[in-house]
């Protein structure tokens, strides 16, 4: 993910998911009974704990801890996209041991809140594996209750350090809201609610494709936006245990950079 900061350069190789998990925080018994259904501890007799080592015989290709901070977070994801870029993919953790242990949990080490759009699929942009990257797509990162309980949940229960909401070039559901507003033109079914929720960051300074590509930055750094200022993640966000970031992938480059 290219940036400015010096936080985010350097490259590293993806963590194994089946090193120490970090702790939880407490929640209330609605969010214990949530952690419980969807980690499916009550059939597996595990929950969100550290998944089991791999055996001798069968050992990882990395045993070192995932990033714990957003800062790691951010450059593990800036070095995936790199090898993305250069046609060098490692595709990680993706082998029968950790197959296995991800069996018995979980720890993602950021949330990439992202659009439908079939050509931007977060573990291949950033090059992650499974158990690396918990991912919420919806088209134009449009926000829902489902889409604010997912966020919330892997940013509170699993402790997960970073967000990155993601959009993307020639975003078509930008594309249908702008050219919606303009023309008055209602949408069918539930594709107005997207049309409506998108509708506040036009860009009515520019025009034609330049509008639409404008507003494909503003919607991110207005979901971002939204999402940072939930009570919850804002008081994470205050103590330096989370960080929520916005970021555009282009299309014409495979490059993601971040937004200010």
């Amino acid at each position: 993910m290219n940036t400015d900061s010096a936080a985010h350069r350097g490259a590293g190789r993806a963590p194994h998911p089946s090193a120490a998990a970090r702790p939880t925080t407490g929640g209330t018994v609605r969010r214990t009974l949530l952690r419980t259904a969807l980690t499916g501890a009550a059939a597996l007799g595990a929950g969100l704990g550290a998944a089991r080592p791999a055996t001798a015989a069968t050992p990882t290709r990395d045993t070192r801890p995932r990033p714990g901070t957003p800062a790691e977070a951010l450059r593990e994801l800036a070095a995936g996209n790199r090898r993305w870029r250069a046609f060098r993919e490692r595709h990680p953790h993706e082998d029968p041991a950790l197959r296995r242990t991800l069996a018995t949990g979980q720890h993602p080490f950021a949330v990439v809140l992202g659009c439908i759009d079939s050509r931007v699929p977060p573990e291949l942009v950033f090059d992650q594996g499974l158990g690396d990257l918990m991912t919420v797509r919806t088209a134009g990162e449009v926000l829902d209750e489902a889409v604010l309980g997912s966020v919330a949940y892997g940013v509170l229960e699993l402790a997960i350090p970073l967000v990155v909401v993601l959009g993307h070039q020639s975003c078509g559901a930008v594309r249908a809201a702008v050219e919606a507003e303009e023309s008055g033109t209602k949408l069918p079914a539930h594709m107005q609610y997207l049309v409506d929720q998108i509708g506040p960051a036009i860009d009515h300074g520019k025009e034609g494709d330049a509008r639409i590509d404008a507003t494909v930055s503003a919607n991110v750094r207005l979901v971002r936006s939204r999402l940072a200022a939930e009570p919850e993640l804002a008081a994470r966000i205050g103590t330096g245990k989370l960080a929520i970031v916005g970021a555009r992938y282009e299309l014409t480059t495979q490059a993601v950079h971040r937004l200010a």
